[in-house]
């Protein structure tokens, strides 16, 4: 995997997945614009053509860019939770191949996708568990982004994955010294907006990820990569901090695991 970009002005990760010779793209939210999407995969070797499937988390702009609409390759499917439907039908995307779930559905290629709705704003957030294969063989992603509160039931979503992306948006100290108003800093620590460092900390804790770390949705106003970082420091895994700015290059989802 690699994440494109991730912030409030747009998120995007895209997976790349090989299988019999053939190369296929997905992208976990798209919420970049397809010209600065294009020159990104572009940058990576890759083209739209490839992109199979989009997989969104919830419709908020920075997670879904309008501009995709009229963008979309004609054989790309877009995957919206029904709880979502009515909104994506208004927003148009049940003319460009919106398929809806509820529970898990399958991709291609042996790629099964598990949500799990959660609390964000009214109209909640879907965090995913991809898994790539099947039997000893086989890899798991866990996406964990804009979740109001760490809860049991995300925990146990994800809980043991190799790879975990999951969002560290703020630092409690600078949101409450921020010039923010009042009712936003609220909306966001209030239980249904974003987690904390200290928050993403405790979850990878209890998730136990085996192989590796992705921070997501840092705020540029609230937060630091340097103090983002520091609440895993020591931890047995590796750890990527995503940029509003720059991709991340390429995250394996596969290769050696820390023992359970």
């Amino acid at each position: 995997m690699c994440v494109l970009a991730s912030g409030s002005a747009g998120n995007a990760t895209v997976v790349r997945i090989e299988s019999g010779g053939t190369t296929r793209l997905v992208l976990i939210d798209a919420g970049l614009s397809p010209l600065r999407t294009r020159r990104l995969l572009a940058e990576l070797g890759h083209t739209p053509d490839i992109l199979y499937d989009v997989v969104l988390t919830h419709l908020d702009s920075d997670h879904f860019n309008a501009g995709w609409l009229r963008a979309l390759p004609r054989h790309t499917r877009v995957h919206v939770h029904h709880s979502h439907a009515d909104r994506a039908a208004g927003c148009g995307l049940w003319l460009r191949g919106m398929e809806t779930y509820d529970g898990g559905f399958d991709l291609h290629s042996g790629v099964r996708v598990e949500p799990a709705v959660l609390s964000h704003d009214a109209l909640g957030v879907v965090a995913f568990r991809v898994r790539f294969g099947d039997g000893a063989d086989a890899s798991e992603l866990g996406f964990a982004t804009d979740v109001g509160r760490v809860t049991d039931d995300l925990v146990a979503h994800l809980r043991g994955v190799g790879v975990l992306a999951i969002e560290s948006n703020y630092c409690p100290r600078m949101q409450e010294a921020s010039p923010r108003p009042e009712y936003l800093k609220r909306r966001i620590m209030g239980g249904a907006g974003h987690l904390s460092n200290e928050q993403c900390a405790e979850a990878t804790r209890r998730i136990g990820p085996r192989r590796s770390v992705v921070l997501l949705h840092l705020s540029r106003q609230c937060n630091e990569p340097a103090l983002a970082a520091s609440h895993h420091a020591g931890a047995p895994y590796e750890l990527t901090v995503t940029s509003q700015h720059s991709p991340t290059g390429w995250i394996p989802l596969h290769g050696t695991l820390v023992p359970a």
